[in-house]
């Protein structure tokens, strides 16, 4: 995946603090947004995240791992 793919969260993530549904479980699965970045570095020096790619869904941002993502067309 590359900033700027379309995506789609193929499996079930369930997230607290989506702007729209603070406080409550809201699952993220089957929503579209786009990749910002994927987190390979940081200063210069390679690292390895548990949640690497960074997605927005307008001004919503969340990480996720590569398998919880479908690119779309």
């Amino acid at each position: 995946m590359q900033p700027g793919d379309k995506v789609v969260v193929a499996s079930s993530v369930v997230v607290y603090n989506h702007p729209e549904h603070r406080g409550t479980s809201f699952d993220l699965q089957g929503s579209e947004g786009e990749v910002v970045t994927v987190l390979t570095e940081w200063k210069g020096r390679p690292i390895s995240p548990t949640l690497p790619v960074i997605v927005a869904f307008g001004r919503y941002k969340a990480h996720f791992r590569s398998d919880e993502l479908q690119v779309s067309s």
